[in-house]
């Protein structure tokens, strides 16, 4: 059975009708109208067979749900290098946020000293979807032990009128501000972002419960 026979096994109408709502910069008619879990579900089921190799081999693929499953298989490819390759094989194709968010292949967290660059390449690219993955994997990966404050200015310098890399800054920003407080503060302060993005990024870091009440009070003062 085919990587798309098991899709459509799975599909469902009225999910469809739901998913083309959240992404409606793609053709509804490459929604099948398949749920998260079974994608995962059928990622692990060809993990490792031929159908596998031949299925990363297949691009671009027709199927928004397709494109998932790729992303899945990737991020659980144990090798570094061979990750990193299928990645930037396959970020030119990726079309829509969802594709884009919702895979952080594991690898990744047991390289940090060989990840940045890679990142920054993919920050600065002029594909929306290759750079929101790249913030969003600088916000997974380096918020933690590993922060240095330059990777706050590789965001910050980023720029574009996209909604989508607009949002990721601003989801980028929030994030900061919880785990990076002082550090990431200043670049409010100091209005390094477009207004709309520094506004969003006050916004999501005040419906985080991560942010403090007085941390809060203090951003509602930055607002543009």
């Amino acid at each position: 059975m085919t990587v798309i026979e098991r899709l459509k096994e799975c599909g469902n109408d009225k999910y469809r009708e739901f998913q083309s709502k959240l992404v409606p910069n793609i053709d509804k008619n490459t929604i099948i109208g398949v749920k998260t879990p079974d994608m995962r579900r059928i990622a692990k089921e060809i993990k490792g067979t031929s159908e596998t190799q031949e299925f990363l081999r297949e691009l671009p693929h027709k199927y928004y749900e397709e494109n998932l499953v790729h992303f899945f298989l990737i991020s659980m490819i144990k090798d570094f290098d061979e990750c990193v390759s299928e990645v930037e094989r396959f970020l030119p194709y990726v079309d829509c946020w969802p594709v884009s968010d919702q895979s952080s292949p594991k690898v990744f967290t047991k390289h940090h000293d060989r990840l940045p660059g890679i990142i920054k390449g993919w920050i600065d690219s002029e594909h929306v979807y290759t750079a929101r993955f790249g913030i969003r994997i600088l916000m997974n990966e380096f918020l933690g032990e590993d922060f240095k404050e330059e990777y706050l200015e590789w965001v910050a310098k980023k720029r574009g009128e996209d909604y989508y890399i607009k949002m990721m800054i601003a989801w980028y920003f929030a994030t900061a501000l919880a785990k990076r407080y002082d550090e990431s503060v200043v670049f409010i302060e100091e209005k390094r972002l477009d207004t709309w993005t520094h506004n969003k990024a006050i916004q999501k870091a005040l419906e985080s419960f991560r942010v403090s009440d007085e941390h809060k009070a203090y951003l509602r003062t930055l607002k543009r």
